[in-house]
């Protein structure tokens, strides 16, 4: 009875012992192929660590995705630029203020602001009673010359016979002088209001006076309604010619000597919702420097009068100085942060293991802006022509998974 207790003791523990090991193997088994797998997965998809904050690597599969370009500088004739701010303009002989020379009531507005006018057209019609009075005095003095003439030639004629007395002749010379003025000051003031005096008779006389316009162009303004009383030093009407559009632009005192005649200006109308260049060049350069603004005004000619522009909007412009041949990349290359630039390049001909570059950017043509390299760039490099900010994207977004 004893040994049978004792061998079942012994089964019992044998069992145990057995299963304990069997536990452990099968442990032992699942942390190998666990661990095995965590060294498979990150040799297949995680790109190598970076050995410099500025460096960056990333995978196949995002170098394609992102479309990164490679390639090299292009060395481009870039000029050096003068910024400066101004309007577009007309000179002031393409600009009228129509202004009545009598004053007198407005009868009648026939053109509206925008409106284009041919020079001699009709755009206002005012009415006065003292433009009769005018065309009536004009009549009365042209009646008494006719008399005054026919009395002279009379005293001529007795003066030539010998049977008149001087006094008489010398008082209607002197009495048709005086009225030969009279009527041609008249008849001047008749030509100011528009009125043809050499047509004017007793049966024509009109109380109304046409404002004409002696330009052709558009209407800027109008700034009478009718039923108005218009005043000789009231302004009516303006008027504005295209055919000649120029800039005048302030350029500061630090930038005075750098401009030359005939320069080459960029600019562009920063309120258009098209965002168009336009090219002028230097006609003028003031020679009054305002001493508030530290300015100088400087005149420019447009190379298309035709240029989608109008009196009076402002403008950006880029003075064109002189020009150099320097390397270029495309505006998309160059990352901006800060006051600094960056520009990225491969590390070895191979891979996708790239370096971060600081530069220095100067004028921008035609989307290439001029680099100089700050860090040493050998030639050999492959720079990104395209996709540089992905690649900032990814190095900004290692930078703070360290931090």
């Amino acid at each position: 009875m004893a040994a049978s207790s004792l061998l079942f003791r012994m089964n019992r523990s044998s069992a145990a012992a057995l299963a304990v090991l069997l536990i452990s193997v099968a442990l032992s088994s699942c942390q190998s192929g666990s661990q095995a797998e965590n060294r498979a997965t990150p040799a297949a998809e995680t790109p190598a660590a970076p050995a410099s904050p500025d460096e960056v690597s990333i995978s196949a599969a995002q170098l394609a995705a992102a479309g990164i370009e490679l390639g090299g500088f292009t060395h481009k004739n870039m000029t050096t630029n003068v910024l400066a701010n101004g309007v577009v303009d007309v000179p002031p002989q393409n600009r009228v203020s129509i202004s009545p020379v009598m004053g007198g009531y407005v009868q009648r507005v026939d053109v509206l602001p925008g409106q284009q006018v041919k020079k001699g057209e009709v755009v206002a019609i005012l009415r006065h009673p003292d433009y009769l009075k005018l065309q009536q005095e004009y009549l009365q003095a042209r009646a008494r010359l006719t008399f005054l003439s026919q009395e002279l030639q009379r005293q001529q004629t007795l003066d030539a016979e010998d049977v008149g007395a001087k006094r008489k002749l010398q008082q209607a010379q002197a009495d048709y002088a005086t009225e030969q003025a009279t009527e041609r000051a008249l008849a001047g003031q008749l030509r100011l209001l528009g009125l043809v005096p050499e047509r004017l008779k007793a049966s024509s006389l009109t109380p109304n006076v046409a404002l004409t316009t002696p330009l052709s162009g558009f209407v800027k303004a109008v700034n009478i309604n009718p039923g108005q009383y218009a005043n000789p030093q009231d302004v009516l009407i303006e008027i504005l010619n295209h055919a000649d559009l120029h800039l005048e632009l302030k350029v500061f005192e630090k930038d005075i000597a750098r401009l030359r005649k005939d320069q080459k200006i960029l600019f562009k109308v920063p309120s258009s919702s098209v965002p168009q260049e336009f090219s002028a060049h230097i006609y003028l350069i003031g020679q009054d420097f305002d001493g508030e603004a530290r300015t100088v005004n400087v005149h420019a000619h447009l190379d298309d009068n035709k240029a989608p522009v109008l009196p009076g909007q402002y403008v950006a412009a880029q003075i064109q100085t002189g020009g150099a041949r320097q390397p270029t990349l495309p505006e998309e290359a160059v990352i901006q942060a800060g006051e600094l630039s960056y520009v990225f390049a491969r590390v070895g001909k191979t891979g996708n293991h790239f370096r971060r570059y600081r530069v220095q950017t100067g004028s921008v043509q035609n989307g290439d802006v001029a680099i100089r390299p700050l860090d040493e760039l050998p030639d050999t490099l492959q720079l990104v022509r395209r996709g540089a900010y992905f690649l900032e994207a990814e190095l900004s977004k290692g930078q703070q998974q360290e931090e």
